[in-house]
């Protein structure tokens, strides 16, 4: 079964950015559409942003023009750029597929204070 694991979250403050890594044990990425998703404290689990195998990308309006998603199909690894963060930014991210879903990971906490 594939794993996915998620790293580069942290602490920044408001308007710093981050750089997220999802990597997968298998050949995923040349497969599948996937996403960057988070869920924050006592709110439901949305999707950020998506990369079909064709490379088109799509965002959330929240995070538009703020965040880039991207992936590497060779080292089995997709990104998520975040720039100009903010408070509202807060969440635990996870990558996974889209829209069927495999075994989420443990995901990456992203701290925003305000």
């Amino acid at each position: 079964q594939v794993q996915l694991v998620e790293s580069g979250g942290g602490l920044v403050q408001p308007g710093g950015s981050l750089r997220l890594s999802c990597a997968a044990s298998g050949s995923i990425f040349s497969i599948y559409t996937m996403g960057w998703y988070r869920q924050a404290p006592g709110k439901q689990r949305e999707l950020v942003a998506l990369i079909t195998t064709l490379g088109a990308t799509n965002y959330a309006d929240s995070v538009k023009g703020r965040f880039t998603i991207s992936r590497d199909s060779a080292k089995k690894s997709m990104y998520l750029q975040m720039n100009s963060l903010l408070p509202e930014d807060t969440a635990v991210y996870c990558c996974n597929c889209h829209p069927l879903t495999i075994a989420w990971g443990q995901g990456t906490q992203v701290t925003v204070p305000s």
